[in-house]
């Protein structure tokens, strides 16, 4: 369920951006946080989501051994993905928070994909943030009219941070990282 736009004279809700970096070659915690901050940031905006100001949001910053952990317990796939969205409070009178939930996010696929997709690191992982964090406030992509809403939102966040649109390719839309099935990797 999507929660509607708040009235255009409504103050922009507050989120708090609480971050963890617990495994992978990651950038600094600093450099993690202002990034996710300013995507987070520029998301509310775009969406101007039912928010219970204060919120909160929490990015775990990991690798691909605990997400596929993650991965196995939480959607029954047992493989790494690059991102997954844990909603944290249920929706209360048609608002998120105060706890919206938990981003997780893998190192080794993150920059695998970005790799392969010859994007930045950091632009793939803002483009990531601002996914899961879309997911957190409702929006999904199980199917074609979903997508569309969700990516043009992706694509005018993303545009807004300097970023170039992360699915223009000619109308062909790619599956995102964790719709797609990962080879199992035996763990030693």
């Amino acid at each position: 369920m999507r929660l509607g736009p708040l009235t255009p004279s409504a103050p922009r809700p507050t989120v708090d951006v609480d971050v963890l970096l617990e495994a992978g070659d990651w950038p600094a915690a600093a450099e993690l946080h202002r990034l996710s901050t300013m995507a987070i940031d520029v998301a509310i905006g775009a969406v101007e989501a039912g928010i219970a100001a204060p919120a909160e949001v929490s990015l775990l910053f990991t690798d691909d051994a605990h997400m596929r952990e993650l991965n196995r317990r939480w959607r029954g796939v047992d493989s790494p993905t690059d991102v997954l969205s844990l909603p944290g409070a249920p929706l209360n009178t048609g608002r998120c928070g105060p706890m919206l939930g938990d981003i997780v996010l893998a190192r080794e696929t993150v920059a695998d994909d970005a790799a392969k997709e010859g994007l930045t690191v950091e632009h793939h992982l803002t483009h990531l943030i601002v996914h899961g964090f879309l997911h957190l406030l409702g929006y999904d992509h199980a199917d074609d009219n979903d997508a569309l809403v969700m990516e043009g939102l992706e694509t005018a966040i993303l545009a807004s941070l300097g970023i170039a649109d992360p699915y223009g390719n000619g109308g062909r839309r790619p599956k995102p990282d964790h719709e797609r099935q990962r080879p199992i990797t035996r763990q030693r």
